[in-house]
């Protein structure tokens, strides 16, 4: 399938076993998958709106091992904007996104132009905590980019998640657009839009 250059690539990344595909599907369909099955690498198109006009939300959910470093590699040089997500449940999770970050640093340079999300998920399992959110901002503050705790389960934040990744977009203006919908307004300036008009 050919890629569109509208297409806006979001990258996410984490150990296995921390959510990354439940928040993918949570936000993309809906839906919440109660066993675990690991993923070598999907690809989810969401429909955006981006300067105005409309672009694909291309997400990609990589593998939660090291096994495929050209994978990453590319997938880095591919990216406009990353998901880094741990599991609250696991410091261990937190650690090996260090790697990652400094991998995209290494690619992409000018890391401050970037869009790069901290995702602490499975803040619904409070009880078997191990890493506090008061960690997750000071790790996302030394690395530059925005935090925020979600619950696939639960679908808390899930949507602000992508949202708040595409406000961190400076370069242009994207957006979600809900449902894909527009309003007739925005169809009629759309369909002037392509017509000329002789003074």
């Amino acid at each position: 399938m050919p890629e569109q250059s509208n297409d806006y690539r979001v990258v996410v990344f984490g150990a296995g076993g921390v959510g990354k595909s439940s928040l993918v599907l949570r936000f993309v369909k809906g839906t919440f998958r109660e066993s675990y099955i690991p993923t070598i690498e999907d690809t989810y198109r969401q429909v955006i709106s981006c300067d105005k006009s409309i672009c694909t939300l291309q997400i990609t959910d990589t593998t939660g091992s090291h096994q495929f470093p050209a994978m990453q590699r590319l997938s880095i040089s591919k990216g406009h904007a990353f998901i880094l997500v741990y599991s609250i449940t696991s410091r261990q999770s937190l650690e090996e996104l260090k790697p990652i970050y400094e991998q995209i640093c290494q690619i992409k340079g000018d890391i401050e132009s970037i869009p790069i999300m901290l995702v602490g998920n499975k803040n619904d399992e409070n009880q078997s905590r191990e890493v506090d959110s008061s960690e997750g901002e000071a790790m996302a503050k030394k690395w530059k980019c925005a935090f925020m705790e979600t619950s696939a389960k639960l679908n808390h934040n899930v949507k602000e998640l992508f949202q708040e990744l595409l406000n961190l977009e400076k370069r242009r203006t994207v957006s979600l657009q809900i449902d894909g919908k527009k309003s007739k307004q925005q169809k009629r300036k759309e369909k002037l839009k392509g017509k000329c008009v002789v003074m």
